[in-house]
């Protein structure tokens, strides 16, 4: 155990953002709970950032697509006495396509992982932080979220759900001492790409961040204690933008560049 004694529960920390989400709180000098569903993979992270920053860090793979897992985590981590102050909801998917055409069980999949598991982890580890009077919580949405995506019509309306919910709570949680921020990334260099099989077309690929600064914007934000963020000047540009568009301008746009053209 570090000096601070705080730790941080990271979700879909084997790859991408929750990689570097995960080496920026071990900086910082908090614990780590890292779940995901590779085992070897968090594993291998787990030994790093011990190594790198004397930290302590709990690896517990877990499938959120899997219903009730969020709860049977927090009875794990209260089985060995871990309270979770700051929580990093990270873990998501995409499906990618027509919606007639994506395969039923994937759309399940995912809705239970970017709604369902992410409500149960706020729910359970909320409360307990509001319990203790203090906590931080981190929900990442996208910019997909504000506005219709066809080629991503379930993801963007799931990510709606998220950044609705997580302004909501941001204002519901101030008074228990907990700060709530969603994080709304654009086209990020991670793999979830490949997991969700969608072409990037050149304008997009100009688009595409890394994934160091777009976590650091968030737990920029998160500290900072505002409700919401938008990493990237062009993707901050491109969602405030549809103030001043049309709906159906709006869709056409995002259907064409979705196309991979």
């Amino acid at each position: 155990m570090n000096r601070r004694n705080e730790w941080a529960l990271i979700t879909g920390a084997s790859s991408g953002l929750g990689v570097v989400f995960a080496r920026e709180y071990a900086k910082k000098g908090y614990n780590l709970v890292l779940t995901a569903r590779n085992h070897d993979a968090l594993r291998t992270l787990a030994d790093q950032l011990t190594a790198a920053h004397g930290i302590s860090c709990h690896v517990e793979p877990a499938d959120l697509c899997a219903p009730g897992t969020a709860a049977k985590l927090k009875k794990t981590l209260d089985a060995v006495s871990i309270d979770i102050d700051v929580l990093i909801n990270n873990a998501g998917m995409g499906v990618h396509g027509n919606f007639l055409e994506c395969a039923p069980e994937k759309l399940t999949n995912m809705l239970q992982l970017d709604i369902i598991a992410l409500t149960e982890l706020t729910h359970v580890f909320g409360r307990a932080m509001a319990s203790r009077g203090r906590g931080k919580i981190l929900l990442v949405s996208s910019v997909l979220g504000y506005q219709a995506a066809p080629g991503y019509a379930a993801y963007a309306a799931s990510k709606a759900y998220v950044l609705s919910l997580g302004e909501s709570l941001h204002e519901e949680l101030k008074v228990s001492g907990v700060t709530l921020t969603v994080l709304s990334p654009g086209l990020t260099n991670t793999n979830f790409i490949a997991v969700a099989d969608q072409p990037v077309s050149p304008v997009m690929r100009r688009m595409m961040m890394e994934p160091e600064p777009v976590a650091k914007t968030g737990i920029k934000a998160l500290e900072s204690r505002r409700a919401s963020v938008i990493p990237g000047w062009l993707n901050k540009m491109a969602s405030q933008s549809n103030r001043a568009t049309p709906r159906v301008m709006q869709r056409r746009i995002m259907a064409w560049l979705l196309r991979g053209a």
